[in-house]
């Protein structure tokens, strides 16, 4: 696999009052381009700050996150960020929210004309336009998230990280956000990496699933490769022996380093 991204022997330590904390040790990982790649570990194992790095919200102790062949060291809108809490601001309109991201990276680029177009296939990529001039606070839980996402996906990222999008979300809700994102997926071929504590989401959703061990030092404990075709669908896949296998290896990691944990209480 040709490395799009490349997690080269990170660390991260963060100093408090004269001690050293090790969040994560020797972080060794290589992305393809159009690659899924979820994150999962117990709590606590450091696979959100892993994400702020990528991001280049937070920067590393050791080692380097290389995107194609240049490191990142600061934020860019060639690198979009979703979090759990949809971080909408709340005085804005639907469009005029995404049209923030928009304005800011394409200023130069685009005809205001161009602009707007942009936003409304954006907006109705994730079936939102209906709401473009509703307020957040006017709208639901999981409608907030999808124009979350259509304003990440605004910025037109090389790469899409998402820290738990789903996880304050009603299971129906969450459901269907997934469903979308693999459709956006398959439509866009983007590269996108997932933060989730959900063994299915991360089954369902993802190419290879990266399982944290548990923190301090925290690094790579097992790279799981979903051999699933795509498209996929939820229901055809609940009798699966490929997604049952999956499930099963990610329960067991997690359960065993879980075990650790107890032992060492």
């Amino acid at each position: 696999m040709s490395a799009y991204l490349k997690l080269d022997h990170i660390g991260k330590s963060f100093q408090r009052s004269g001690t050293t904390s090790e969040v994560l040790r020797d972080i060794r990982l290589t992305i393809g381009k159009g690659e899924f790649v979820s994150i999962i570990g117990h709590s606590g194992c450091g696979k959100s700050t892993l994400l702020n790095l990528v991001a280049g919200l937070t920067c590393v102790t050791t080692g380097a996150v290389i995107l194609e062949n240049r490191e990142v060291n600061s934020p860019g809108p060639d690198r979009a960020v979703v979090f759990q809490n949809h971080s909408l601001l709340p005085w804005l309109t639907v469009y005029e929210n995404v049209n923030l991201a928009v304005s800011k990276v394409f200023a130069g680029s685009k005809t205001k004309a161009e602009r707007n177009e942009w936003i409304m296939e954006n907006l109705n990529l994730v079936q939102m336009a209906h709401a473009k001039d509703k307020l957040p606070g006017e709208i639901s839980g999981g409608m907030k998230q999808r124009v979350g996402i259509a304003r990440a996906l605004a910025m037109e990222p090389k790469i899409l990280l998402l820290d738990e999008p789903f996880g304050a979300l009603d299971a129906l809700t969450r459901a269907h956000l997934q469903d979308q994102m693999m459709e956006i997926h398959t439509r866009l071929g983007n590269t996108i990496i997932m933060i989730t504590h959900d063994v299915d989401e991360a089954v369902l959703l993802s190419d290879r699933i990266v399982m944290m061990t548990n923190g301090p030092a925290a690094t790579i404990g097992e790279v799981l490769e979903v051999p699933l075709e795509r498209p996929r669908n939820r229901i055809q896949l609940a009798g699966d022996r490929i997604y049952l296998k999956s499930r099963e290896a990610v329960l067991k990691f997690l359960y065993e380093r879980h075990r650790f944990v107890e032992a060492a209480e």
